[in-house]
């Protein structure tokens, strides 16, 4: 989808529609190396045990046990999309939890409960994802 130019934002209204409980805008991500680069990021949360908790980020290999949700194994996530508003620290996410080969996707949720962030299902893959939003 990169590729060709179909991976593109789909509009505010289009993605509400999908996640009812997101407030904040975001950008989606239009390269792998910005991809990369975001998800880099989630190192600094998981690494750090007071952020780890709020953003309820952990590494999957040091954790001893599988990771479930409503945490997000950095080690087995890559982020889509991002806020568009600095400082918001929203995201939505590629999880490869449960099959290497057809990730789900994942969405932060600060809004539920503002002291503690929650990773939600947003779709049981990338394709149904794609398709929901009509950009497949």
């Amino acid at each position: 989808m990169l590729t060709d130019g179909r991976w593109r934002y789909p509009g505010d209204a289009a993605l509400r529609h999908f996640l009812p409980w997101f407030e904040a805008p975001l950008a989606f991500l239009s390269s792998m190396k910005q991809m990369d680069q975001e998800s880099a990021s989630l190192d600094m949360f998981a690494d750090d045990q007071l952020s780890a908790r709020l953003f309820r980020t952990v590494r999957g290999s040091a954790h001893g046990e599988a990771v479930e949700l409503p945490w997000l194994d950095i080690e087995r996530a890559v982020l889509i999309a991002v806020n568009r508003v600095p400082g918001d620290d929203v995201a939505i996410a590629l999880d490869y939890r449960q099959d290497h080969g057809k990730p789900r996707v994942v969405a932060s949720d600060f809004w539920t409960d503002p002291k503690q962030c929650s990773w939600r299902l947003v779709a049981p893959s990338f394709t149904a994802f794609a398709t929901d939003l009509g950009i497949n």
